[in-house]
């Protein structure tokens, strides 16, 4: 059903007799791109069964020998542990290009947990029979010279420790010097070599081993916290839900009583950290600068510098200062949008369904990612063991692609006598393989727009049940007996197109901000400035232009939700809509937006607040029960960010609603003036903030 023509930019709108809110009588829009999606969807599904007929997600799970079979897999089961022969050939500047070490691999049951050589092995039985074990196979009784020749079996064994399923030497220090299994040297069979010579190839075999211990112990105490951490996210939870209930009765109270707690908190926040300041005046070897410290693997030596605090106070004072100044500016405006939430409760107490309806556009975000992450990890394991030429000695056929069947007996074999044919990396000529970088770009751009159209669908179909809460002249009467399943039926129904292409123009802006990502860390090492400023302006404007778009989309979704018009007629009155009532967007929408996000800010403080004097330690109620951890900020860090994108799922719903009562707002103030014969359906509260009022009959 089509509406009267808008006025332009400034023109009051000609008010319409037949509107009674939300039409029910409408047609599909956006026909056209429907189709599109609907093919891409399908395309989508293709590229998903390809990629699962050719991918083994094995590939990146499990490490891979010399031979290109899967350590812990088939004949392999009981051998998880990769094992390298000579871990100081990863040292090879090739190891960075071909990510594999130039030196045998065998799948072991344990690594090793003695350091001897292959000589010294040989002739006592007992350390014979270990040794064997590390062979790529059983060498007989031959001479230990044979032995390294054919590379049979490596030349010595280094006490190793296992990590990612690979054995790296047990690395550690005294004092000053590096030792390897409480050794300061070890023998290769020739030579006595010092431990750190083992340094250089761990670096390129694995990543650095300071580096190493961290991410170990970031997972281990991950192991010992998720349990707390869930009881953290599930009280985040608890407190999102106490929060909206209390919105629902308290609006006025609880926006005031979040303001103040929200500033209370960080008020604690700098009252603690001066305590701290203070009480590390006069302990030794605080007063050092963070400069002069340097980066510390443990992260807990930072808490015990003077400076760290200084800016942690610093920090928290400007933002405690931003805060008061906005709301003495701001008080007024702030009473306004007080009216609007109560208005907004009032609504959601009518669609109490709402509240959980985050739950289903959660879950339908999950199968999206989770459905790219698998195509993603089958893609790029979908190639085939690429095997190439090692050898230590000068051979015209290194690096050369071989094949190990029959290499012993092929002419790359006879001009090198010395050299292996061993697995390098995953590849493959075929069309497939040639073209599965394109399979992979379809993959992340189907990605975002499923991402977006997920996204979209529940802006609109919370917009289309509020919508009918606003329109309804007898709230209790007028309104559909199920508001939410209503609006997303019609929304599936009628504006799948209008729902494609709106995520379709944000998908094209985010791919096109990842290719600039992508491009920008490629240039990190370029000396050519006028590119990365290029770059760097290219950056900005298409992050301007997606939050952009995600605004005119937003408010194009809920005009769509009411009129049922195409999506570019929507984004078009949308924005008039908004243009020409600027004043009132950025004071009454904006203001509110401020204040949803201090309820995020203030649920975040306490939950952050009780996970650090919980995982810390440093409240004697807990000392019994809090689980003993390398990095308590890691619980404390995960905590805060899961606790906000709950509290922020929570209060989307509060957005929406505010959001769409705003647009109907403006839209009752254009279409009515109060008169008998066209009377606003606003609220009296908001009747009253706006010093309006309804004649009588």
């Amino acid at each position: 059903m089509d509406m009267e023509e808008k006025p332009k930019y400034g023109e009051p709108r000609k008010f319409d007799p037949s509107f009674k809110g939300p039409i029910q009588n409408r047609g599909c829009t956006d026909i056209v791109c429907c189709i599109i999606f609907i093919i891409a969807i399908v395309g989508y599904l293709a590229v998903g069964i390809l990629a699962w007929t050719h991918g083994d997600p094995r590939k990146v799970i499990y490490p891979t020998d010399s031979m290109g079979q899967f350590c812990g897999q088939g004949k392999l089961e009981k051998q998880p542990f990769l094992f390298y022969f000579n871990m100081m050939k990863c040292a090879s500047p090739m190891v960075l290009l071909e990510f594999q070490c130039p030196t045998p691999q065998v799948c072991v049951q344990t690594c090793p947990n003695r350091t001897m050589t292959l000589i010294t092995a040989i002739s006592k039985p007992q350390d014979w029979e270990y040794y064997k074990s590390y062979c790529k196979e059983d060498p007989g009784h031959k001479a230990a010279a044979q032995i390294l020749k054919e590379k049979l079996c490596p030349a010595y064994l280094v006490s190793s420790n296992p990590f990612l399923q690979r054995c790296f030497p047990s690395m550690g220090k005294k004092g000053e010097v590096i030792t390897v299994g409480d050794q300061e040297k070890f023998s290769d069979g020739v030579n006595e070599l010092d431990a750190k010579d083992l340094m250089a190839g761990m670096k390129n075999a694995s990543i650095v081993m300071e580096g190493r211990q961290v991410a170990m112990k970031i997972f281990e105490d991950y192991t010992k916290s998720w349990y707390w951490i869930l009881i953290c996210l599930l009280i985040a939870v608890v407190l999102s839900l106490i929060f909206i209930v209390l919105l629902r009765f308290l609006a006025g109270v609880m926006v005031w009583v979040m303001i103040l707690m929200v500033v209370a908190v960080i008020a604690y926040g700098i009252a603690h950290c001066s305590i701290k300041y203070v009480s590390l005046k006069d302990t030794p070897g605080s007063n050092i600068t963070l400069q002069q410290l340097g980066f510390q693997p443990d992260f807990a030596v930072y808490l015990h510098i003077r400076q760290t605090w200084l800016a942690f106070i610093i920090i928290l004072a400007i933002l405690e200062l931003i805060i008061i100044l906005l709301l003495i500016f701001l008080r007024n405006r702030i009473r306004v949008a007080v009216e609007l939430m109560k208005e907004a409760s009032r609504a959601i107490g009518y669609v109490m369904s709402s509240l959980v309806f985050p739950i289903f556009t959660f879950f339908l975000l999950a199968i999206v990612i989770a459905f790219w992450g698998v195509n993603a990890v089958f893609l790029s394991t979908s190639s085939e063991p690429v095997y190439k030429v090692f050898n230590e000695t000068e051979c015209v056929h290194s690096r050369e692609t071989c094949n190990p069947e029959n290499f012993t007996s092929s002419s790359m074999k006879s001009d090198c006598p010395h050299s292996q044919c061993l697995f390098a990396f995953y590849g493959g000529e075929t069309p497939y393989h040639k073209y599965l970088i394109l399979l992979q770009f379809y993959n992340v751009f189907l990605f975002f727009w499923c991402a977006n159209f997920v996204t979209a669908l529940g802006q609109m179909t919370l917009a289309g049940a509020f919508a009918s809460y606003y329109w309804a002249f007898d709230k209790s009467k007028d309104m559909p007996a199920f508001p939410l399943c209503a609006s997303l039926g019609r929304s599936l129904r009628y504006h799948t197109g209008s729902l494609a292409f709106g995520s379709l123009l944000l998908a094209i802006v985010q791919v096109i901000r990842v290719l600039l990502e992508y491009i920008d860390h490629k240039l990190k090492g370029a000396e050519n400035k006028f590119a990365k400023f290029l770059l760097c302006c290219l950056k900005c404007c298409f992050w301007c232009l997606e939050k952009f778009i995600k605004f005119i989309n937003r408010n194009a979704y809920i005009m769509v939700a009411i009129y049922g018009k195409n999506f570019c007629r929507s984004a078009r009155d949308a924005f008039f809509l908004l243009m020409r009532n600027v004043v009132r967007v950025v004071v009454l929408d904006k203001v509110t937006d401020f204040i949803l996000f201090l309820g995020k800010l203030l649920i975040v403080g306490l939950v952050g607040i009780f996970a650090f004097f919980f995982f810390s330690g440093q409240t004697d109620a807990f000392k019994g029960t809090a689980p003993s951890l390398h990095y308590y900020w890691v619980p404390i860090l995960t905590v805060l960010v899961c606790s906000y994108l709950i509290a922020h799922g929570f209060f989307s719903v509060y957005a929406m609603c505010v959001d769409t009562l705003f647009l109907c707002f403006l839209e009752d103030l254009e279409r009515n003036d109060g008169s008998a014969e066209r009377p606003y359906l606003m609220s009296e509260n908001l009747l009253n903030v706006l010093k309006k009022k309804n004649q009588a009959n």
